[in-house]
């Protein structure tokens, strides 16, 4: 009368070793009818050109600029430690362009104490621990 179907009929589904040669050219060829188009060609130009992330990080982090933002936050971490700890409470760094290091000082009061008789000495702390390339000067402001 009709079709008769084995519920039973097992099939060895896993790949045998030694032939993925033949297995990779059914998957593409399952994929090629699948997508109506083989983009096996495309796939193996944009393999061959393709760079791991390895060898793409460096250039990523120096165009943005990852080793500066770090040596800044370096710098503002250790000012804490290397500045009086009477001034640390009025007077936070807030920025670092091009050698000059920019400080907030939190009182006309502070800002005169500091100009007048700190600054020196604050500055040869900071070039001593950082050197003279990376700070240069100093900057004051009331903020």
């Amino acid at each position: 009368m009709g079709c008769s179907f084995s519920m039973n009929t097992k099939r060895n589904l896993k790949p045998r070793k030694g032939n993925s040669f033949a297995l990779s050219q059914a998957r593409r060829s399952v994929l090629s009818e699948w997508r109506g188009v083989d983009l096996a060609p495309l796939e193996t130009v944009l393999a061959s050109s393709a760079k791991s992330a390895a060898a793409l990080m460096p250039n990523v982090l120096t165009s943005i600029g990852f080793d500066q933002r770090r040596i800044h936050a370096e710098v503002f971490k250790v000012w804490n430690h290397l500045i009086d700890a009477s001034l640390v409470p009025h007077a936070q760094p807030t920025g670092l362009r091009r050698g000059t290091l920019f400080v907030t000082v939190d009182s006309s009061v502070w800002l005169n104490e500091i100009v007048r008789y700190r600054r020196k000495e604050i500055l040869e702390r900071l070039q001593h621990s950082f050197g003279r390339e990376l700070i240069a000067r100093i900057s004051f402001r009331l903020g």
